[in-house]
């Protein structure tokens, strides 16, 4: 993830620069169940409206629970599938709450009613997310379900009358790019605390449908846009968070942006920057799915590392036997092509290694999804140089 606000908040008021340092454990993102009343067209999990076996039950839930939290996993952000279709959703948040964990939401937003709002109020969760792609009818034919887009703006507003942190999550693809405009100014039209723009990656239904990917000029162009926004939010005053998922690369385009606008502050922002160090999937950040499945991130669920029914979560993110793993660890990254070659590896980290993956079958492969030229990733001067 990388959060947009915070570098706009360096120009502004710059902050010393530390060393690169990993949290004491992973964030923890959790598929708790994998049925979901919607059948989105990008979705990881491939969900459906049915009962999947297998999934872990309460109590396999609390043991993993506590492994976790003796782990140090700071973050645990509960999702599915739809985690309100759970039975259990509320009794595994409130202990997760109880227990010190920093507690998210992941939902489609459609099931957030007034029927539970009070619980989910009452629980005290840090934050909870909810995706919309687009504006009304984009939306509603992403999601397959007429009607979506009302009935989670409707969950959104709900959450907001409550007091809780609330947020939208987008992901990008040619064919709900031109909503993105419209549902900036939603953001700020109903007084959204946090926008999370997700680039299209190759995992279930979005591996599926990756010939909808952005080609790069857009992607440009809404990164352009998402900068310019958080810079004028933050010139207003208003504290929105703007963060992005699934290309780090963004991370050197914003150093670009930076450089065009603030040419006194790129040094800053470069260190800065490397302090982040880019793409975490397998370091910072970890996924467990509904049926106990460890994987690098939410997007490697074709690569288990194992299962906590038969090994614990501590165990398994240890173990570097795992040639991925073993790799995603390695900083810097053994990645090849433009991305081996790129001047800014410290700072992206390689970026996703599961588009190369599934392109190519080679997960060090260069990123087929970096928007940045040869020329602004300094390839050709480091070929150059080489010869």
């Amino acid at each position: 993830m990388f959060r947009i606000s915070q570098f706009m908040d360096e120009l502004v008021t710059p902050s010393t620069v530390g060393p690169r340092r990993n949290p004491p454990g992973p964030v923890v993102i959790w598929n708790l169940v994998r049925r979901c009343n919607l059948t989105c067209k990008h979705c990881y999990s491939i969900s459906a409206d049915k009962d999947f076996p297998g999934e872990l039950n309460t109590e396999q839930v609390f043991t993993v629970m506590d492994d976790l939290k003796a782990f140090r996993v700071p973050v645990l952000i509960l999702s599915g599938g739809e985690p309100l279709l759970r039975p259990d959703i509320f009794d595994i948040a409130r202990r997760a709450k109880g227990m010190g964990f920093y507690v998210g939401l992941s939902s489609n937003g459609t099931l957030i009613s007034e029927a539970n709002i009070d619980a989910i109020a009452d629980i005290g969760f840090d934050y909870v997310g909810v995706s919309l792609d687009g504006i009304k009818e984009t939306h509603d034919r992403f999601r397959r379900l007429e009607g979506a887009f009302d009935a989670s703006l409707a969950g959104i507003r709900l959450c907001k009358e409550r007091g809780i942190k609330v947020g939208v999550r987008y992901t990008m693809t040619q064919d709900n790019a031109h909503d993105l405009p419209g549902l900036l100014k939603l953001i700020e039209a109903e007084g959204i605390d946090k926008f999370y723009f997700s680039h299209l990656n190759y995992a279930g239904r979005g591996n599926k449908n990756r010939a909808t990917d952005t080609h790069h000029l857009a992607t440009r162009q809404a990164m352009d846009l998402l900068l310019d926004t958080c810079w004028d939010y933050r010139q207003k005053g208003l504290h929105k968070e703007f963060v992005t998922g699934n290309n780090d690369a963004d991370g050197v385009y914003l150093l670009r942006w930076v450089a065009r606008r603030f040419p006194d502050k790129v040094s800053h922002i470069r260190a800065k920057l490397e302090q982040w160090g880019g793409n975490a999937s397998g370091v910072n950040v970890a996924n467990i799915d509904n049926l106990g499945n460890v994987h690098p991130d939410t997007m490697w669920w074709h690569h288990t590392l194992g299962n906590v029914k038969e090994r614990p979560f501590s165990t398994l993110w240890n173990d570097l036997s795992d040639p991925l793993m073993a790799g995603l660890k390695q900083h810097p990254r053994p990645v090849e092509g433009r991305c081996g070659a790129c001047a800014y590896l410290n700072i992206c980290n390689g970026n996703t290694r599961v588009r190369a993956q599934q392109l190519t079958g080679n997960p060090w492969a260069e990123d087929p999804a970096c928007y940045l030229s040869d020329e602004e990733i300094g390839v050709k001067k480091v070929t150059e140089v080489s010869l």
